[in-house]
């Protein structure tokens, strides 16, 4: 599938020579010249259209997975609370058959999982052949949060030798690493960053607190952590710096107008699955032939 919007998703993908800039990269599109005329009109009304057709190619490309059962694909999802992870996956995902799919969010780790490697808890929510998984919010907390707040390795029982300035280089190694034995093995890794600015972000607390049915949604935790604002935007800069590969990029998506968002991150999706080596499964001679017989034995009846 050759892409519609080819210099939309071209501005989302990250460097992966290890110059990537976070300030480089816009958390909104309109009003601006982000974009060359040609690509103007992916506005509301367009990104609207464009989610739909996407939701519908996502169903189909899916199917072809399924049934080809070699690839499998993993979609990470990272941002600041607020970014509309949750509500992306909905809308985007929304079409696609929920056997194939399965979601994950990571919270604080458990004691049991303490006890593992950091990698350890991330290996069952992983796909299938076949299959599509989606995490929301992933190892990738080992170098944001836990960065922001490194008083949480404390709590890690790590041996003295894996702490130190050192550790966060090694965690960007160990993540490369895991996503090429993934890529290798047929798992394509597909990551998304939703670029929400703070002031967005303070939009959205507020309506959290002053609309009633989102109340539910709003957590002091989060204002909190908008305190470290500037610590996450250097740490999430360092990790895609680092963790950007030709074979797993980062898409930094501009999270302000969900509506934008999600048309992207949906034509992303598509793009991914299409360019696989996949279709669906042709039957030997001899299993066609045993189905034309019975073809002429129902007709037959």
């Amino acid at each position: 599938m050759k892409s519609r919007h080819p210099e939309a998703i071209k501005a989302c993908r990250s460097a992966t020579d290890g110059s990537f800039r976070l300030s480089e990269h816009l958390t909104d599109w309109v009003g601006t010249k982000a974009l060359p005329r040609s690509e103007k009109g992916l506005f509301r009304e367009q990104a609207e259209s464009v989610l739909e057709e996407n939701r519908v190619a996502l169903m189909a490309a899916q199917e072809k997975l399924w049934a080809n059962d070699t690839y499998g694909l993993l979609v990470v999802f990272q941002a600041m609370d607020a970014a509309g992870k949750d509500s992306t996956i909905k809308h985007v995902m929304s079409g696609v058959n929920p056997q194939g799919v399965r979601v994950s969010s990571y919270k604080v780790p458990s004691d049991t999982e303490l006890d593992h490697n950091w990698l350890w808890r991330y290996g069952p929510g992983l796909p299938a052949r076949g299959e599509m998984a989606i995490f929301n919010r992933s190892y990738y907390e080992e170098v944001l949060v836990v960065r922001v707040h490194p008083e949480i390795l404390d709590g890690q029982r790590l041996p003295d030798d894996a702490r130190g300035r050192h550790v966060w280089r090694h965690r960007y190694d160990d993540m490369v690493a895991f996503e090429r034995h993934l890529d290798r093995n047929g798992i394509k890794v597909v990551k998304f960053f939703l670029n929400v600015s703070r002031d967005e972000q303070r939009e959205r607390f507020l309506s959290r607190i002053d609309e009633a049915d989102k109340n539910w949604k709003f957590s002091a935790a989060d204002v909190r952590e908008r305190g470290y604002w500037d610590d996450y935007q250097k740490a999430f800069e360092e990790m895609i710096r680092a963790t950007s590969t030709d074979f797993a990029p980062w898409w930094v998506i501009p999270a302000d107008r969900k509506w934008l968002m999600r048309a992207l991150v949906s034509e992303v999706l598509v793009e991914t699955i299409e360019a696989l080596p996949i279709d669906f499964p042709t039957l030997p001679a001899d299993e066609l032939a045993a189905l034309a017989e019975q073809r002429r034995q129902l007709e037959a009846e």
